[in-house]
Parts: C-alpha cells; sequence; structure tokens
C-alpha cells in the first residue's frame, strides 16, 4: 500500500510540474487550484483495491495481480482460511515440483495440509493456528541499548592479544552496525530485555556461532509462532498451571461481565502478560535454527531423567520394563529424543495445522 501510494504520489507531482511548464511556456498565470488534480491518488488507490491490480491503472499489465481480493464468505470456517492465505507469485503452468514442496523452515509456519488442488496445489498454501506475521519496530531504541554493552564501531581498532579471539558482527537488519568482544552476554542481556518487555516480543535475535555473527531483526514481514519457555537450569517450562487458571478466570469473566459488577472482576490477565514474564516467546525461522524445541512436555521429563542419571552414576532409578508393561493401542507415539538443553518447548504439537485442517478429528 505504502509503495502504491509512493507511485501515485509522483504522478500527482508530475501533473503539477507539467501544468507549471505549460503555463511558463503560453505565458499564463500559475493557477494551483487549476494544477492540483485530487483525484489522482483516491481514484488510484480505488482502483488497485477494487481490481487486485497494484499498479497505476495505464501500466496495470506491468504490476502484481491478486493483491486484494473479495473475501470469501461461503462458511465462517472458510473466511478465517481466507484471512491466513499465502500466495507463492509464479507461473501456474510449469510442472515445478520445488517451489510447491514446504520446506523445514516451514514447520508450525504454514500449515502442511491445507492446499487448492489441481494448478495452484503447494502455491497457494495457509498459515498455521498460530502464526503471526510481524508489523515492525524501530530499532534506533535497540542500537542504542547495544551500544551500553561494549558494542564497538566498525573503525574500532583492537588490541594484538584482542585479535587472537575475533570479535563478533553484529548486525542489525542486513546492516553491519558493529563488533563486540563479548557475544554471549550481549545476546543473554538482549533476550532477557526481551523477555521482560523492554524490547518488542516480535524482534529476533539470532546468534550464529560458526559465522561469528549476531543478526537482530526488527522488520516487518517476518512470520513467527509462539512456543513456550523452558528454563535452563531446571530444563522446566516457565509457565506453571496456576497461569492457566487466572487465564481461564479472565476469559469466562470477560464473557459473563455484562451481568456482574466491576468489583467481582478477577485480577486481569491476558496474553500479553505471558509474553511480558518471559513464559512464552515469539520466534521466527531463523531464530529457531538457534534453538532446540521439545515437542511435549515429556521430552522435558526425559531430559531431566537423564541428566539426573549423568550427575548420578553410581545411583540407580528404577525404570518401567518395556516387556511387562500393558500395550496401549490408543497411546501417543513418541519419537526418543537425547537432548539435555531445551530451549522451548511447543505449546501443542496439533499447532502446525491450519483453520480447516484441525477440524478433521484425531488430527494426531
Amino acid at each position: 500500500l505504502a509503495n502504491l501510494f509512493r507511485q501515485l504520489f509522483r504522478k500527482f507531482i508530475r501533473e503539477i510540474y507539467r501544468f507549471l511548464q505549460k503555463c511558463q511556456d503560453t505565458n499564463q498565470n500559475f493557477n494551483i487550484a487549476k494544477a492540483v488534480n485530487r483525484h489522482i491518488i483516491q481514484s488510484g488507490l480505488r482502483y488497485s483495491l477494487a481490481t487486485g491490480n497494484w499498479q497505476e491503472q495505464a501500466k496495470a499489465m506491468e504490476g502484481k495481480v491478486g493483491v486484494s481480493q473479495v473475501l470469501n464468505r461461503y462458511t465462517y470456517a472458510s473466511t478465517l482460511s481466507h484471512l491466513r492465505r499465502t500466495n507463492t507469485p509464479i507461473g501456474r503452468d510449469g510442472k515445478i515440483a520445488k517451489p510447491r514442496q514446504l520446506h523445514n523452515t516451514h514447520w508450525g509456519m504454514v500449515c502442511p495440509a491445507e492446499t487448492p488442488e489441481g494448478q495452484a496445489c503447494g502455491l497457494v498454501k495457509n498459515l498455521s493456528l498460530m502464526s503471526v506475521i510481524s508489523v515492525g519496530s524501530p530499532e534506533k531504541p535497540i542500537l542504542d541499548y547495544m551500544k551500553t554493552l561494549q558494542l564497538e564501531d566498525l573503525d574500532h581498532k583492537f588490541r594484538e592479544e584482542d585479535v587472537q579471539v575475533p570479535p563478533t558482527r553484529v548486525f542489525l537488519n542486513g546492516v553491519w552496525v558493529g563488533m563486540t568482544k563479548n557475544a554471549s552476554n550481549m545476546v543473554d542481556l538482549l533476550v532477557s530485555q526481551r523477555r521482560e518487555g523492554a524490547i518488542r516480543d516480535e524482534v529476533s535475535i539470532v546468534r550464529e556461532m560458526r559465522e561469528l555473527e549476531i543478526r537482530i531483526y526488527t522488520d516487518a514481514g517476518r512470520v513467527m509462532r509462539p512456543l513456550f519457555v523452558v528454563d535452563r537450569e531446571s530444563q522446566d517450562v516457565n509457565i506453571q498451571y496456576q497461569d492457566i487458571v487466572q487465564l481461564n478466570r479472565w476469559r469466562k469473566w470477560r464473557k459473563k461481565s455484562k451481568d456482574k459488577p466491576p468489583g467481582d472482576a478477577p485480577p486481569e490477565y491476558r496474553w500479553s502478560d505471558l509474553l511480558q514474564e518471559g513464559k512464552v516467546e515469539y520466534l521466527d525461522a531463523e531464530e529457531e535454527e538457534t534453538s532446540m524445541i521439545a515437542m511435549s512436555i515429556n521430552d522435558l521429563k526425559e531430559s531431566e531423567e537423564r541428566q539426573w542419571a549423568a550427575d548420578h552414576p553410581d545411583a540407580k532409578r528404577e525404570a518401567p520394563d518395556e516387556l511387562t508393561e500393558k500395550f496401549d493401542p490408543t497411546k501417543r507415539i513418541e519419537s526418543k529424543s537425547y537432548s539435555m538443553t531445551y530451549t522451548h518447548c511447543e505449546i501443542h504439537p496439533s499447532m502446525i495445522l491450519g483453520v480447516c485442517a484441525t477440524i478433521v478429528p484425531f488430527p494426531d
């Protein structure tokens, strides 16, 4: 929308310039009321929103097609599904398989089941249930904060003994802003500030140890999804049962608040409170690459048992005998994981599905 307005505003200025040039050539007085055509921007925006051709009307063949669409109102589910739809802007005629397949980084971001049949198969996708799109935030506050964390300028000269351990480069939205010798401390402080609400929850903080880089993103248009935060020391999720009770209590009171006086209201507790308390965190695809995510709480329990066994090699803990344990055909099949350093945990495995795919019973 901003790009379209920019094109129309340039056309608006161009028309005024032509009128001024015409007045100068014909030796007429310049009348600003006649020079300004107030319909250029209005009619241009209306045309693009009505037809979906995201370009000036004269250059309709050069611009994007189908940017705006008529919202599907067949059923409530189809309306929600249409609002979560994404489109890959390539031709439908080619029989290329690669763009139609889901990439590994799409896990949890894009629904693996919901896609149309025919030529658009795999090119039109749907976001998962809990996926959100970042709206962008200013980068200057983060840059100012990083300067207090020993962020050196690009022209800074390190001493010879410092060069033996190469400094880590820091990138902010793809721009190289400086270097630091204490990358671990900087990343930990930035993440803790994000979990406390001092930094926007949609800011992505990535540390590439092999490349010696810290990449921070605050721009708009990144697909993100929420995950439970796992404590490093205890290997347990930060969210507790009491938090869920508070959320449900506040939600139920909001539904029935018309009949109840304000004095009976429970303490306000929302999703944003979980984010500010560091119990839930939004991660994008790039930050997920540097995180260890447990599929369920059971994985965390197994991790704790393995950690306990590693710390107490002489002690023996009773384990259920797989041969004598009763077989349960309805039990969920779980993969064996061998990690002891989880950083996050899935809210629920079925959250990888989209709006329409979750209607299908027994998603597991």
